[in-house]
């Protein structure tokens, strides 16, 4: 099968990495594949050797050239409002079944133009997947649920891990970073010897760095900024923190689930369905610094309930998200309106 995969970024973020995943792993399954869009460099490394074409697709004039110039696929496969626009305007691919993967648990556009060109897009889409329930609920338009896979990863020794406190995620104000440092200041584990480490860059660095000083925990806090090597953070953290109360489904979570790394995440959207389904979730409130710091104080202080929290989840995301069910379910959704 030929498919197409569409984003119109030039970031490599949740979406980028989600979509560089799959197409990979379509490509395992014998399928040809081009992605258009995300960052070239960290698509290449992403996709680890594998043959996958790509072209950049930065803006939207930068997408409906890249797409013109591309083989008529049997899917065209799109990642966004933008992405849906560019395919179901770009006049070669009249006839070319075309499908609509949601991220976000919210109505196409973010303008009001925007939503009324993005719904004549949509009359464009033979089929829609929301990648999770979360997202599902709160869309236009029926969708299959098809979560987003990360590859499985071996669970390492609890005893190798470090004593930090990780917040993997963009700097910007959905991503609620200030309550991540409200726990880790009221939880008390700077005197135990933990420190904070945030990786991840953004808008927000400035003020973030400024509310860990005013909080006393300058010293013990690590501003990472943006970072390759997040599975070695991982792999060597001794806790995951997730403040977003606002996920689709949360792709960084799944990546600590598939190192055992334990994980205390906002009680909201997609990770109720991820950490969420493990026995012993470490959940809080949205935007409950105080819960959360609670959950941190009590893992951080039970290295025998961390470790076996840190192996349900491993177990969950190999039992449930990875990237061969992932690839598997959206070929279901291409062979149903081929």
């Amino acid at each position: 099968m030929r498919i197409v995969h569409l984003v119109v970024t030039d970031a490599f973020a949740g979406v980028e990495r989600h979509v560089t995943t799959l197409a990979a792993h379509q490509f395992d399954h014998g399928h040809r594949v081009t992605v258009l869009g995300c960052d070239a460099e960290q698509f290449r490394a992403a996709v680890a050797g594998r043959p996958v074409a790509h072209h950049g697709a930065a803006s939207l004039a930068a997408a409906a050239r890249a797409l013109t110039g591309t083989e008529r696929p049997d899917v065209l496969h799109v990642h966004m409002t933008a992405a849906e626009i560019v395919a179901a305007l770009s006049p070669r691919h009249v006839g070319v079944p075309l499908v609509a993967t949601r991220h976000f648990a919210q109505h196409r556009g973010s303008s009001r133009p925007a939503k009324l060109i993005g719904g004549l897009a949509a009359r464009r889409i033979a089929a829609q997947i929301a990648v999770s329930r979360h997202v599902a609920e709160h869309i236009e338009g029926a969708s299959v649920v098809v979560p987003a896979g990360v590859a499985p990863q071996p669970l390492p020794d609890p005893a190798s891990r470090d004593r930090i406190v990780l917040v993997a995620q963009r700097l910007e104000a959905e991503k609620a970073t200030d309550v991540a440092l409200h726990a880790f200041a009221r939880s008390g584990l700077r005197g135990d010897g933990w420190r904070l480490a945030v990786a991840g860059a953004g808008a927000l660095e400035g003020p973030l760095r400024a509310l860990a000083a005013d909080l006393g925990i300058g010293e013990a806090t690590d501003f990472l900024g943006h970072r390759h090597d997040v599975d070695a953070l991982m792999r060597d953290s001794g806790l995951l923190l997730a403040p977003c109360p606002a996920e689709g489904l949360g792709i960084t979570v799944l990546e600590a689930m598939s190192h055992g790394l334990p994980v205390v995440a906002a009680a909201a959207g997609g990770h109720l369905e991820t950490a969420g389904r493990a026995p012993a979730a470490a959940l809080f409130p949205v935007g409950d610094a105080a819960a959360a710091a609670r959950q941190l104080g009590r893992l951080a202080a039970d290295p025998r309930a961390r470790a076996a929290y840190g192996e349900q989840l491993w177990r969950v995301q190999r039992e449930g998200f990875t990237p061969q069910s992932q690839a598997a379910a959206v070929e279901r959704v291409y062979r149903s309106i081929l």
